[in-house]
């Protein structure tokens, strides 16, 4: 079965950091641009970082430049999201996405949802809390 399982949600409080992880299962993720959303209660659903295929391009929504890194360990067929400094603002499901990459698409694009994914995870939720 071909799907995508994010872990690493959880509770933290301002200032505080997590590390989501989006996981693979019966294909391998480097031959995909990658995408991490979010989407907070009553809010559409935003792309907060993507990554090219293999070590290609990523991209930052302008709200998480500088505190969230997105990277690739393609020894366990995952793509991570680190997530430093983190603000009650950043409350939301958490989801990852698969898009394959046809060479039309920015990374940028892909973030901004133009493109549609092959695959999408279950969601993660992170609350930023004290």
């Amino acid at each position: 079965q071909l799907q995508l399982v994010e872990s690493g949600g959880g509770l933290v409080q301002p200032g505080g950091s997590l590390r989501l992880s989006c996981a693979a299962s019966g294909f391998t993720l480097d031959y995909y641009a990658i995408g991490w959303f979010r989407q907070a209660p009553g809010k559409e659903r935003e792309g907060v970082s993507c990554i090219g295929k293999s070590y290609g391009t990523t991209y930052y929504t302008d709200s998480v430049q500088g505190r969230f890194t997105i990277s690739r360990n393609n020894a366990e067929n995952t793509v991570d999201l680190q997530m430093n400094s983190l603000k009650p603002e950043d409350t939301a499901v958490y989801y990852c996405a698969a898009f394959w990459p046809s060479g039309v698409y920015t990374v940028k694009a892909m973030c901004d949802q133009v493109p549609s994914a092959e695959y999408w995870g279950q969601g993660t939720q992170v609350t930023v809390s004290s």
